[in-house]
C-alpha cells in the first residue's frame, strides 16, 4: 500500500492529481526533437538519491556542471566560423575578414576532393574544387590559405578526416616555415575516422587501418605537438544524418572510448594523450534536450575515463566540447527564421557549457555562407556573450528539476546504448555489423514521419508556409575556380625537385607497410612537395580501399 501522499510544496504528485490534471492539454505531442517524451513538469522527486553527487560543482568531478570552476566569466568560449571556399586567397580574406569581426578562432572547411584524398587536378575532383569549402593540394596551398596569420597567436580547426594527416603535415611544416615551435601550436584536427563509417562516408581505407592512422596522430601530437588536439570525436555529423540526441550522445563517446582503447594498447600512457582529446557536438532546435546531452555527456566521460582506463589526471576526465548549431535544422523557406533557431541553438550551447562554437548563417541551406550571413551569425555568439547575462553566472541552470532529471535520462538511456556496443565487442565491430548506421537510419525515418504527418512543427516549411519568397543574395564560386586550382597544382608537380619527392613518398609506404608511425614521414613528403592525392594514393594501395557495405 502506498504511504502517505506529501504535501511538500515541491511535490508534483498533489498538483498533478489536483489543479493541473483539471485542466485540459494542447492537442499535442509533448515530447522533444528526438522524440523524447516529456513530463508536464519536474520535481525534486525526479532525481536520484545521489543527485548533489551526480550535479557536482563547476570544475570537478563530474564536471557536469563545466569543466572548469570559473566557465565564462574566466573567458568566453572561443568563437570560430567554419569557413572554406574556392582558392586559398579566397578562404585566407575571409579568415581576415572574421578576424576583424571580433571572431577568436579559425576553422577551415575544406573542399570534397581534399576530404577525400584528391588533388585538384584528379578526374574525381571535377566540379568540386572550390565548391564546399578551400581547395588543398599542395603545401604551397596551405602557405597561402595561412598568409599573413600567425599560427602562434590563434588556434586553428580544420574539418577534415581520412587525409588528416596530410593535412596536420602542411599546417605543421607551415608553422616551421613562419619559425613557429610546435610546441607552440595550438588547435584541433577533426580526424574522427570511426563517425564516417557511421554517419558522414568521407573514407579511403577500412576501419583498422584508419584507426592505426588516428593512433599514429594522438601518439605523435602527445609528443611533438601538445597543444594540438589530435583527434575531435565528433557528434555532429552522426546528428546531421538523423540521429536522435540519445544516440548522438551515445555513439560519439563510444568512438572516444575505441580512440582511448587503441591508444592503451598501443602502450601510450591514458594521461599522456587523454587531456588532448577533444568533442564536437550538433545544437540542434530542442532547447532543454540540448542542454541537458552536453551536461550529460561531461558527466558520463568523466566516470568511463576514471573507471574504465584509470586515468587520474583530471583534465583526462575533463570533456572540453566544440559545438556547433545544427544545419539540418535550417529550412531554405523563409530563411530569415534561420537566424532565430541559430539563436536558441547557440544559447543552448553556451547553457550546456561549450568552450568553442560555430553559428551556422542564415543562407546555408542555399550555399556557402555570405560575408553578411556569416556576420550575422557571429554576431549573434557576441549578443549571447556580451549582452544577455548569461555569461555571468555559472551553469545557471544547475538545479533545474527538468534539466537533471533530463540530465539523468540521456545518461541511461546512452549508457545502454554503450553497453549494447560493449557486447558487440567494440565500435569497430559495431560498425562492422551495421549496427549504428541502422539506428541512424530508423531515427531518420521517425522523424520524417512526424515531420510528413504534422506531429512535429518546421516553421515555415509544414506550418506557416508563404506562397513567395524573395531569394536572398548567395555566395557563388566561380567555375574558373577550378581550371585555376588544377592548372596549379599541375604546375607544381611539375616543377618540384621530381627526385626528393620520390624518396619522401616511398618512405610514406615504407611506414605505412611497417608500422612506424606516419607523422615523421608525412612531415618530410609535404615539404619534398608531395600532394595530398600522391599520399592518399599510397594509403589506397597500402591499407586498401573501403567500400560501404549498403547496410539499408
Amino acid at each position: 500500500m502506498d504511504g502517505p501522499v506529501s504535501t511538500r510544496p515541491t511535490d508534483k504528485r498533489p498538483f498533478l492529481a489536483g489543479d493541473y490534471g483539471g485542466t485540459p492539454e494542447r492537442d499535442v505531442r509533448f515530447s522533444t526533437v528526438s522524440d523524447m517524451v516529456v513530463d508536464p513538469l519536474y520535481g525534486p522527486d525526479d532525481l536520484g538519491a545521489d543527485a548533489d553527487e551526480r550535479i557536482g560543482v563547476p570544475g570537478a568531478y563530474p564536471y557536469t556542471r563545466g569543466v572548469y570552476p570559473s566557465m565564462y566569466r574566466g573567458k568566453v568560449w572561443t568563437m570560430r566560423q567554419f569557413a572554406g571556399f574556392g582558392t586559398a586567397e579566397d578562404t585566407n580574406a575571409r579568415f581576415h575578414f572574421l578576424l576583424r569581426q571580433g571572431q577568436t578562432g579559425l576553422s577551415t572547411a575544406f573542399d570534397m576532393p581534399t576530404l577525400m584524398g584528391y588533388d585538384a587536378d584528379h578526374a574525381r575532383a571535377r566540379g568540386e574544387v572550390g565548391r564546399e569549402g578551400v581547395a588543398v593540394s599542395t603545401l604551397d596551398d596551405m602557405r597561402r590559405l595561412f598568409a599573413g596569420i600567425d599560427v602562434s597567436q590563434v588556434t586553428t580547426s580544420m574539418t577534415v578526416n581520412c587525409s588528416a594527416s596530410v593535412l596536420l603535415a602542411m599546417y605543421l611544416a607551415v608553422a616551421r616555415e613562419q619559425g613557429v615551435p610546435w610546441t607552440k601550436v595550438g588547435g584541433t584536427i577533426q580526424n574522427d575516422m570511426l563517425k564516417e563509417f557511421i554517419a558522414q562516408k568521407e573514407w579511403i581505407s577500412p576501419p583498422e587501418p584508419s584507426m592505426r592512422i588516428v593512433v599514429d596522430m594522438i601518439e605523435f601530437c602527445a609528443r611533438e605537438v601538445p597543444r594540438w588536439h589530435a583527434v575531435s570525436i565528433s557528434g555532429y555529423h552522426i546528428r546531421e544524418a538523423g540521429s536522435t540526441a540519445v544516440q548522438e550522445l551515445a555513439f560519439t563517446l563510444a568512438d572516444g572510448l575505441a580512440y582511448v582503447q587503441a591508444a592503451v594498447e598501443r602502450g601510450i600512457p591514458v594521461d599522456s594523450f587523454a587531456p588532448r582529446l577533444s568533442f564536437f557536438f550538433n545544437l540542434h532546435n530542442d532547447f532543454l534536450e540540448e542542454i541537458a546531452k552536453l551536461r550529460a555527456a561531461r558527466r558520463m566521460w568523466a566516470s568511463y575515463m576514471r573507471d574504465r582506463f584509470g586515468a587520474a589526471d583530471p583534465r583526462s576526465m575533463m570533456l572540453r566540447t566544440h559545438a556547433q548549431t545544427a544545419g539540418a535544422s535550417l529550412t531554405a523557406q523563409q530563411p530569415l527564421n534561420n537566424v532565430v533557431r541559430v539563436a536558441i541553438q547557440a544559447l543552448a550551447g553556451v547553457l550546456g557549457g561549450v568552450q568553442s562554437l560555430h553559428t551556422n548563417s542564415l543562407d546555408e541551406t542555399l550555399a556557402l555562407p555570405s560575408e553578411q550571413a556569416v556576420m550575422v551569425a557571429l554576431r549573434t555568439q557576441q549578443i549571447i556573450a556580451e549582452e544577455s547575462g548569461v555569461a555571468n553566472v555559472v551553469d545557471p541552470l544547475g538545479g533545474s528539476w527538468a534539466i537533471e532529471a533530463l540530465t539523468d535520462r540521456m545518461e541511461a538511456e546512452a549508457r545502454a546504448y554503450i553497453d549494447r556496443i560493449d557486447a558487440m565487442g567494440g565500435m569497430i565491430r559495431a560498425i562492422d555489423q551495421g549496427y549504428p548506421q541502422k539506428e541512424l537510419a530508423d531515427a531518420a525515418w521517425v522523424y520524417q514521419q512526424q515531420l510528413d504527418q504534422g506531429v512535429k512543427t518546421v516553421v515555415g516549411m509544414n506550418r506557416y508556409q508563404m506562397p513567395e519568397e524573395r531569394p536572398p543574395d548567395l555566395l557563388r564560386v566561380p567555375l574558373a575556380v577550378e581550371t585555376q586550382q588544377a592548372d596549379r597544382v599541375r604546375r607544381w608537380k611539375r616543377e618540384r625537385e621530381q627526385s626528393r619527392a620520390r624518396e619522401a613518398l616511398a618512405r610514406v609506404r615504407a611506414a605505412a607497410q611497417d608500422g612506424t608511425n606516419l607523422m615523421p614521414p608525412l612531415i618530410t613528403a609535404v615539404e619534398a612537395g608531395c600532394t595530398v592525392g600522391e599520399i592518399s594514393d599510397v594509403y589506397r594501395e597500402v591499407f586498401g580501399e573501403y567500400r560501404d557495405p549498403a547496410w539499408l
